[in-house]
């Protein structure tokens, strides 16, 4: 019979996941999520998180507590009778006593092949990195920062180009088809897990403000890693100077390594005229931009409205 399910997650990352277990005909008892964030220009309005408004959209009850350690809120959790937990990119650390409260316990859908980038942002990680594959994995979660046995697996390749927006989009489609199958392998009693390995493990950290601006005096590999990992959002940047010598700032949303080694040129310093950019090893073609309050454009047509001549040190 159909498992009664806590879903707990935030991000639109978690979104088809959510909507694969309720098509799949389970009972979504509870839906928890983060409390809605601030938006709009001023950050005035709340506005509820991408899962918040999915569960609404179908008719799931919503909980939003800003933390799971009151015995209140426990009472509460393990009051709803849950058979298995679902955890997608929720957010808040799961004390024991939640981890506990369903009878199956508390299953999560994590967006790397573990050991390897435990933690809150791992597809950002192994762009950044130049991994050339990553993964999903859906654990059974213990009290450790991602370390629970491993059920089930599968590999993605990571393009060449590939940026976070990107792999994102694909990890989240293939966590929702596995945790279907994860969930009705539990419903039958037949879902085995085996231990991570001990060797290979590395920490997906947040993504920090200060580690977004790009340095051109890196080798162009990482500076093309590091862009498209940053890409869509927060998104890598350098400043330009506008015409009144005021340093404005450009998010660079897609990039290209060339075959060019920049020569003797600077790192930063523009090589062509379609901004062929020079790193401390070889060069990056920046093939779209967008400036603050600005739209995402291409290269071309960037340069149309703000022109940068070939020489111009950027960054």
């Amino acid at each position: 019979m159909p498992l009664r399910i806590i879903f707990m997650g935030t991000p639109a990352y978690a979104v088809p996941t959510l909507q694969a277990l309720n098509e799949a005909g389970h009972e979504i008892v509870a839906v928890y999520s983060q409390p809605p964030g601030p938006a709009g220009r001023r950050g005035l309005e709340l506005k509820p998180s991408p899962v918040h408004e999915a569960a609404e959209r179908l008719g799931l009850a919503v909980f939003t507590p800003r933390s799971l350690k009151g015995e209140d809120e426990q009472a509460a959790l393990s009051a709803l009778e849950a058979d298995v937990a679902v955890v997608v990119a929720y957010g808040l650390l799961l004390p024991r006593a939640v981890l506990d409260a369903p009878r199956l316990g508390a299953w999560n859908g994590h967006a790397s092949l573990l050991p390897r980038w435990r933690g809150a942002a791992p597809i950002q990680r192994a762009i950044m990195a130049g991994d050339k594959e990553t993964g999903v994995m859906i654990m059974k979660m213990d009290a450790g920062l991602d370390t629970g046995p491993v059920a089930l697996t599968e590999t993605v390749a990571i393009d060449e180009n590939m940026t976070t927006g990107e792999l994102h989009d694909r990890l989240a489609g293939v966590t929702a088809r596995l945790m279907v199958e994860a969930m009705a392998r539990l419903e039958r009693g037949d879902l085995p897990v085996r231990p991570q390995p001990e060797e290979g493990v590395s920490y997906a950290s947040k993504i920090l403000k200060a580690e977004t601006r790009v340095d051109f005096s890196r080798p162009a590999e990482a500076v093309h890693n590091h862009a498209r990992g940053l890409a869509p959002a927060p998104g890598a940047w350098f400043e330009l100077e506008d015409p009144n010598g005021r340093a404005e700032r450009v998010r660079v949303l897609e990039t290209e390594r060339a075959q060019s080694d920049g020569g003797a040129a600077a790192p930063g310093t523009v090589l062509d005229d379609k901004l062929l950019v020079a790193c401390g090893e070889g060069a990056v073609r920046l093939k779209r931009l967008q400036k603050a309050g600005g739209k995402p454009l291409a290269a071309e047509d960037f340069l149309r409205g703000t022109p940068v001549a070939p020489g111009t040190v950027i960054g």
